[in-house]
């Protein structure tokens, strides 16, 4: 098994999830490098996963899907038509010789998802290294309530979120506690790693209980006044 990432827009991961010659593509925002890794690495796509129905997450669905037809697509039902096989929470499948359990991660989204996959973790915009996503439906007892099903994962589960945030999310963390050694040394790294272009994800649901303050938050309100702090951090 070979998790590879693809830089794709300004700052998003596509994941490809790889097992001998099949393929599976995560969050496929845009085609163009999913279709010639596919076609350089003579890899057959087994199907498309969706956490969400935003664009720079599914923008590449109808390209992938036009050069590879009948490929299944499976999604929460936000992201119909494109999905074909509409999935929810508790749901779970078989790919690659491998389970795949769906779980319901909403709100960035009212509908979103995530994947587990053994050890591996597709969380989408729920989960990023050292942060997670804006809540833009508002719920934020729905964000909170995803961020306690993170925690409550094996602490070596890899973390394969869709966006290189790690970097700022990790800038803010220091912003408010400046004499946390454990998130001090954490930036240096992210920025030796940023330095040299390579990528700061997978992280893993370990490393995250130790510097992502969101994850850390005892209460809603504590959760809820962090992120609104992040939604204004430069």
């Amino acid at each position: 098994m070979h998790i590879h990432p693809i830089k794709s827009l300004s700052d998003n991961y596509i994941w490809i999830i790889e097992e001998g010659t099949e393929a599976v593509v995560v969050d496929p925002g845009e085609a163009e490098g999913v279709i010639a890794y596919l076609e350089e690495q003579q890899l057959h796509l087994a199907a498309i996963l969706l956490t969400h129905n935003h664009d720079d997450h599914i923008g590449g669905v109808k390209e992938i899907s036009a050069n590879y037809p009948n490929v299944p697509i499976y999604g929460p039902k936000e992201t119909e038509p494109l999905a074909k096989l509409v999935i929810q929470d508790g749901d779970s499948f078989e790919l690659l010789g491998r389970t795949f359990q769906v779980f319901k991660t909403a709100g960035h989204t009212h509908g979103h998802i995530s994947f587990l996959m053994g050890e591996a973790l597709f969380c989408g915009d729920a989960l990023f290294s050292a942060g997670c996503g804006r809540v833009f439906t508002k719920d934020y007892q729905a964000q909170y309530a995803a961020l306690q099903k993170f925690k409550d994962l094996n602490d070596d589960v890899h973390v394969y979120a869709a966006h290189e945030y790690t970097q700022t999310n990790l800038r803010f963390a220091h912003s408010l506690q400046p004499a946390n050694k454990v998130i001090s040394e954490a930036l240096d790294q992210v920025d030796q790693l940023r330095a040299e272009g390579r990528p700061t994800l997978p992280s893993m649901i370990g490393k995250e209980k130790s510097i992502n303050l969101f994850l850390q938050a005892e209460t809603l309100e504590e959760f809820i006044r962090l992120r609104k702090a992040r939604d204004n951090f430069q």
